[in-house]
Parts: structure tokens; C-alpha cells; sequence
């Protein structure tokens, strides 16, 4: 790349959606085909690791023979794939299992100072010095904010979290050293010590003694997704390069919040981002692909984001040239690509929203999110669907990706408002009213059941079976709940029943949309999951 020595992508495998390996395949040489020279997995559990059966397991975890075999696919392609894991913090999936409950900490966090968690950290480096050639690997360490607090504190009081997380970090570095790698971690952990606490400030007061003391080859991952200003960027890389000078980039490309993506933002994002690390004189970057809470959304739906992020590394920012860099690659139109934002731009905000995740798992009884339906929310949705299933028309063999947000438009122009309109039939007590928003409640109904296969298809078109179990739960649980307060309602019109206690209260106004809820647990219900 013009600009960098190395520009690439992380894939993030640990949100349940791990890629199967032709989709995968495929996908490496798009990448490379854009110009990326650099792909991290980021596995938390999902790879394979001597000696603990219990990582990964069920999960869709990349045998060692798969990952031996990718590693090889993508040199052949001019990229290296690097391992993006963990080593203290995100353990959630692995620490579940009793296993590993004596080297739990608190939460995800793997308790510091064991000898069986730093057998767990060896095993995993061992196990993947012999899949990957690469140098390089990342090893987390991020967002360890209860870091001792927990069974840690319990077995030996309070202490220094500073020193406690450096000197596991210098235990996992040396571990990393004797296998031969040269380890990057998010910086949040150690910026906040700067800070005072707040990641994104840019006043910084750094201990000049635990620059001394970091380790000589870590390299620190700014990662920032969250700004479209230049300025913001260029003194966080400022403050980045008061603690080290090896600092690495870590931008996104937006597919996690929920079924649909956002590269809008994405662009206008990297745009800000990378304009400030060339400036800065940063040499490595990557943008991130999580896929918090599920990972709904398709890898495919990004590519917009990663041709963009990829010519502009090389110095091509003219749209058109961005766009025939596209067709040429994806063999697919740009715009019709970046359609795929609709289901969430009801209203006309760049600001990250996902209305069409907290708009699908809305309860119609208890309404929590009805106060965030605009006007004409049904039929903004109704014109998406229609939309995206042109586009979707002269897509090829990216027609899953229209097909199903079509689908996902369609069922929210039935749903999006099936709350308020209950409530006021509720109200009026007429019987032709509920007739027919019962009638309305079975067309929803087939709608949703419509989007689940649509998505199913999408799933397992990209992704290993694993992980859609909780689909499965979350849309069938969606699918039966309409269909109970549909037979409630009939209930209600034939006499059976007196009243609706959820309709006989008021929701309060929780907040006026759109706006970004990210948590399926916080979306579908007031209750207890």
C-alpha cells in the first residue's frame, strides 16, 4: 500500500459467526484483490489448542489442519494471517466450563499469577506456532476493567492494578517470545492508565518508568471507530506515542450492530482516521470487523467499507475510481452494496443507529421501544423492501445478501408500529379493530418466518452451522411471542378473557430514537433472561 507497510482486515470469529473455509477463501482474495497485505482472526476460543478440549468447544473452532491450511491459501495470496486472540480479558465462551472456573477471576477475566492460566496461554501459543508463519500475533488484553477484583482479590487482598497488569503482560510476552511471536495488544488498558480512566482523552499523563518497563517488542493497537473528526484521531496519536513508538491502527468497518451494516459511517470514519495516520507517520493499520452479540450482519455486507479503507491507504480517494475498483474486484455495483444500510436509515442521520434490530424484538405488549417508531416508519420499510429486492435482482451470487434484508424490511414494515396499533385497538374495544389487527398479526407473523429463512440461508452461505442456534432461539422465540399475543387478542375479542394486564399499563418513554441498542437481552424483553 502507498501508505502503509501493512494495511488489513480482522475478522472477528468469536461472536458466534465463525466463516466457514471456502466462504473464507473467497473472501481472502477479494481482500487481497483490494490490496490488503494483512488478515487477523480474531478468535477468542474458536481454534483449536493442544490440550484443552474444552476451548472452542461447539463453538465452530478452526481445527489446526484448517488453519494450517488458510495460512497457506493466504500467502499464496500475498497476505499474512496473523492469530488475533486473547490472553486475560473476552474469555467468556471458554470459562463457562468448569475447566477453567479455578483460573476465573471475575466475569470473563482469567485470573493473573496461576500456574494453569499461563499452561492455558503456552498451550495456545504452542498450538498455533505450528498453524501460522507469520511473526506477528495479537494478544487482547483489552477492556480488563475488573482486572483483581473478583477471586484474584479474595486470595490476595488488594493490590496495584498497574503492576498487576504489566507484570502478566510481561509473563505473556515472554511466553510469546520463546514461540518465536512478536505480540500486539489494545492499548485501552494502559491509555486509561494515562488518562485517568476515559480511553478517548487526549490528556495524558504517562508514567515515563512503565515505558521502561513495557516489553521491548509490544506493539500497542489504538483502535477507534467512533469519530468523524481528523483532530480527534491525531492526538489520540500523539498521546498513543507518549507511551510507545511502536503504534498500530485499528479502525472499522461497521457490521455489528445487528443484521444490517453501516458503511456510511464507515467512510466517514476512515476517511478521518487514516487522513490522521498518515499524517501521524503510522505504518500499521487494520480496520475491525466484530460482530457484537451475534454477529447478524454478513461479512459480504462490508465490502463497500473495505474497498474504500483500501484505495484510500493507496491514495485513490476519486469516488468514481473507488467504484469501478469495486465493480472490478466484487463485479458487483457500489451503490447498490451500500443499500444495504437501509434497514437501519429510517430516519436520515449519520449518527450509528440500529433501529432495525431494536424495532424487530420490540414486544407489541409491552411497547418499550414504541416511543423510538417515527412517522411513516411502515412506510419507509415497505419502499426499503421493494428497493433492496431490485438491487438484489442483478446482484449473482450476492443475492442472499438483498433477499434477506428485503425480507427483513418487509416484516418490520408489518411489525414497526404492530405496538402502537395495539394499543389502540385495545383501547377502542371494537371488534372490527382487533379483527383486523389480528389479521395483521398473522401476516407479521409469515413475514418474520419469510426474513428467519432468508437469514438461515444467508448463515450457512457464509458461516459454519454453529453459532445459528441462537438464532434459531432469538427469531423463534420472536415468532412465538407474536403468535401468543395474537391468540391473546383473540381471547380478548371472543370474550374469553377481560383485559390485557401488559396493555392496561403505560410504557414509558425510554428514549426517542433512533438510537443504538446493541444487547438482544436489552431489546426483546423488561424481564429477566
Amino acid at each position: 500500500m502507498k501508505y502503509f507497510d501493512t494495511f488489513g482486515v480482522m475478522l472477528d470469529f468469536s461472536r458466534n459467526a465463525v466463516m466457514n473455509i471456502p466462504a473464507l477463501k473467497k473472501y481472502l482474495t477479494l481482500l487481497s484483490k483490494f490490496g490488503y497485505n494483512q488478515v487477523q482472526l480474531y478468535t477468542e476460543d474458536t481454534y483449536e489448542v493442544d490440550g484443552e478440549p474444552f476451548f472452542g468447544y461447539f463453538r465452530g473452532r478452526y481445527t489446526q489442519d484448517e488453519l494450517k491450511d488458510l495460512d497457506d491459501f493466504a500467502f499464496g495470496l500475498g497476505i499474512e494471517l496473523v492469530p488475533c486472540i486473547q490472553t486475560l480479558a473476552h474469555m467468556n465462551a471458554a470459562v463457562r466450563w468448569p475447566e477453567y472456573t479455578a483460573i476465573t477471576d471475575t466475569g470473563d477475566i482469567l485470573m493473573v499469577g496461576e500456574d494453569r492460566t499461563y499452561q492455558l496461554i503456552e498451550n495456545m501459543f504452542s498450538s498455533l506456532r505450528k498453524c501460522f508463519r507469520t511473526k506477528h500475533i495479537h494478544i487482547g488484553m483489552d477492556e480488563a476493567h475488573m482486572l483483581g477484583r473478583g477471586k484474584y482479590y479474595d486470595k490476595h487482598g488488594d493490590c496495584d492494578h498497574t503492576e498487576l497488569l504489566l507484570g502478566h503482560l510481561i509473563k505473556v510476552c515472554d511466553l510469546a517470545d520463546k514461540y518465536g511471536f512478536e505480540p500486539m495488544m489494545w492499548s485501552d488498558m494502559f491509555y486509561r492508565i494515562a488518562t485517568g480512566g476515559d480511553y478517548y482523552s487526549t490528556k495524558i499523563n504517562f508514567d515515563p518508568e512503565i515505558r521502561k518497563r513495557m516489553p521491548e517488542k509490544l506493539s500497542l493497537v489504538y483502535w477507534d471507530y467512533y469519530h468523524s473528526q481528523k483532530s480527534v484521531y491525531t492526538k489520540m496519536i500523539r498521546g498513543h506515542k507518549q507511551i510507545t513508538d511502536r503504534v498500530v491502527f485499528g479502525g472499522g468497518a461497521w457490521k455489528w450492530i445487528g443484521f444490517a451494516p453501516n458503511n456510511a459511517w464507515s467512510f466517514r470514519a476512515t476517511k478521518a482516521a487514516l487522513s490522521a495516520c498518515i499524517e501521524g507517520g503510522i505504518r500499521n493499520a487494520f480496520l475491525t470487523m466484530w460482530g457484537d452479540d451475534g454477529s447478524e450482519c454478513p461479512f459480504n455486507a462490508v465490502l463497500p467499507s473495505l474497498c474504500y479503507a483500501a484505495c484510500y491507504a493507496d491514495g485513490i480517494t476519486d469516488p468514481t475510481t473507488i467504484r469501478a475498483k469495486f465493480r472490478e474486484v466484487v463485479g458487483g455495483d457500489f451503490d447498490a452494496f451500500c443499500a444495504l444500510d437501509l434497514p437501519n436509515k429510517v430516519e436520515t442521520t449519520p449518527d450509528i443507529v440500529n433501529p432495525c434490530r431494536y424495532l424487530l424484538y420490540n414486544d407489541c405488549f409491552m411497547g418499550i421501544f414504541d416511543s423510538a417508531v417515527g412517522e411513516n416508519y411502515s412506510k419507509k420499510y415497505a419502499t426499503f423492501a421493494r428497493r433492496l429486492a431490485n438491487y438484489g435482482k442483478k446482484a449473482g451470487e450476492y443475492a442472499y445478501l438483498f433477499d434477506n434484508l428485503s425480507k427483513l424490511c418487509k416484516a418490520l414494515s408489518l411489525k414497526v408500529d404492530l405496538g402502537q396499533q395495539t394499543r389502540i385497538a385495545y383501547a377502542s374495544g371494537e371488534k372490527d379493530m382487533l379483527d383486523d389487527l389480528i389479521k395483521r398479526y398473522a401476516k407479521t407473523i409469515r413475514a418474520v418466518d419469510d426474513f428467519y429463512h432468508a437469514f438461515r440461508t444467508q448463515w450457512y452461505t457464509e458461516n459454519k452451522p454453529h453459532g445459528f442456534d441462537v438464532q434459531d432461539i432469538r427469531l423463534g422465540g420472536l415468532m412465538n411471542r407474536l403468535k401468543s399475543c395474537r391468540d391473546r387478542l383473540v381471547d380478548l375479542r371472543d370474550g374469553k378473557i377481560d383485559c390485557i394486564p401488559e396493555l392496561e399499563e403505560q410504557p414509558l418513554e425510554f428514549f426517542k430514537g433512533p438510537s443504538y441498542f446493541q444487547n438482544w437481552k436489552q431489546n426483546v424483553s423488561a424481564n429477566n433472561i
